[in-house]
C-alpha cells in the first residue's frame, strides 16, 4: 500500500475539460495534465468536486482516469470516488486502482450529525471499497455540511489504516490542522498526510501550521508550487509575497456558482482549455465579469509576468 509519505507538494484539482457541444474534450485535458508535470505538479486529483464529476457517465470517468495515468507517467492520482451508495463507490474505486490511482477520495454524504454517524460512515466505506485502497478525507463541510471535529479525524484515522491523507478544507481551519499536528508529535496520532483545499484562500498560512501542501484547483498551479516550495525551504516572506499578489485573483475565483467558470475561463485565456464550456446545469461568466478578470490578470501581471496573457 502506498504511503501517506507520497501525498506531498502540489495535487492540482483536474476541472473537466469540455467542448461547447458538451462532449468531454480530451486533447485540451491532456494539455492541462501535461502543464501541472511541467511547472512541478508531485500528482493530481480527477473527479471532484471541481471536476463536474457527478456530470460524467461512468465510462466517462473511467477513460478519463486511464488518459490521466497515462500522461502523469507514474505520479500519485487521487480519485475522487463519493456516491450515494456503497456499491457504485466501490465499483469506482476498484476500478480506479486497477487503473493505476494511488488512492481515492472520499466525502461524507451530508445526512451525518453525529460523530459517531461520520466514524462509522468511514468504516462502512472502508469496508464497501476494501481494507487495501488507500483513501483520503474530504474534510468539506462548506459543502457537505458535515463538521468533522478533529477528534472525530483522529478516530478515523487510527480505526482505518488505510487512510494516508486529510483534505483539509474547512473554513476556518489553522486550527484544526495544527491540533492534529500536535497529536502527531505527541504520539497520539499516526503519521498521515494533510494537504489543503479552499482554492489555496488560506495557503500561506496552512502551510506555517504544518500542511504537506495544496491539493486544490488555481488558474495558476504553479504559483501554488511555487508558494509551497518557498514554504518548505523556510522562505514565509517570499511566499506571502508571491500569495499577496495572487489574493484579488483567488478571491474572485472563489464565488460560490461562478468560480469553476472564472477558473475555466482564465485556463482558456492562458491556451490549456479549447473552451470554457461546462455541461448544463452550470454557471457563466457575464460580459461584466470577463472584463473584471481581465482587469486582475493585468494588476497580476505587473506582479507576476506569468498572467501577462495576449488579447
Amino acid at each position: 500500500m502506498i504511503s501517506h509519505e507520497a501525498f506531498t507538494g502540489v495535487f492540482p484539482i483536474a476541472p473537466t475539460p469540455f467542448l461547447p457541444g458538451g462532449e468531454i474534450d480530451w486533447a485540451s485535458l491532456e494539455r492541462l495534465l501535461a502543464h501541472y508535470l511541467a511547472v512541478g505538479s508531485e500528482g493530481v486529483t480527477i473527479l471532484g468536486i471541481m471536476g463536474e464529476a457527478p456530470k460524467l457517465e461512468a465510462a466517462e470517468s473511467l477513460e478519463m482516469l486511464r488518459r490521466t495515468v497515462a500522461v502523469m507517467a507514474g505520479r500519485p492520482i487521487i480519485v475522487g470516488v463519493s456516491a450515494p451508495g456503497f456499491a457504485a463507490m466501490r465499483a469506482l474505486a476498484r476500478e480506479a486502482v486497477e487503473a493505476g490511482a494511488a488512492a481515492v477520495m472520499i466525502a461524507p454524504p451530508n445526512t451525518l450529525r453525529t460523530d459517531d454517524q461520520i466514524v462509522g460512515y468511514y468504516a462502512d466505506a472502508v469496508q464497501a471499497i476494501g481494507r487495501d485502497i488507500p483513501f483520503v478525507i474530504q474534510d468539506y463541510p462548506l459543502i457537505t455540511n458535515v463538521v468533522m471535529t478533529p477528534g472525530v479525524i483522529r478516530r478515523i484515522i487510527t480505526d482505518n489504516p488505510s487512510c494516508v491523507m486529510l483534505k483539509a478544507e474547512d473554513w476556518p481551519g489553522l486550527e484544526k490542522i495544527s491540533t492534529l499536528r500536535k497529536w502527531q508529535a505527541e504520539g497520539s496520532l499516526r503519521p498521515v498526510s494533510i494537504m489543503t483545499a479552499n482554492g489555496g484562500l488560506f495557503l500561506d498560512f496552512e502551510m506555517d501550521r504544518g500542511a504537506d501542501g495544496s491539493n486544490t484547483g488555481y488558474a495558476f498551479p504553479e504559483m501554488l508550487v511555487d508558494i509551497v516550495r518557498l514554504a518548505k525551504a523556510g522562505h514565509r516572506d517570499a511566499a506571502h509575497d508571491l500569495f499577496d499578489a495572487h489574493l484579488p485573483l483567488l478571491r474572485y475565483e472563489q464565488q460560490p456558482g461562478v468560480g469553476l467558470a472564472v477558473r475555466k475561463y482564465v485556463l482558456m485565456r492562458r491556451g490549456l482549455l479549447t473552451s470554457d464550456a461546462q455541461r448544463r446545469p452550470a454557471g457563466a461568466l457575464s460580459a461584466a465579469a470577463r472584463e473584471e478578470v481581465e482587469y486582475l490578470l493585468a494588476r497580476l501581471a505587473r506582479h507576476d509576468p506569468r498572467a501577462a496573457l495576449p488579447a
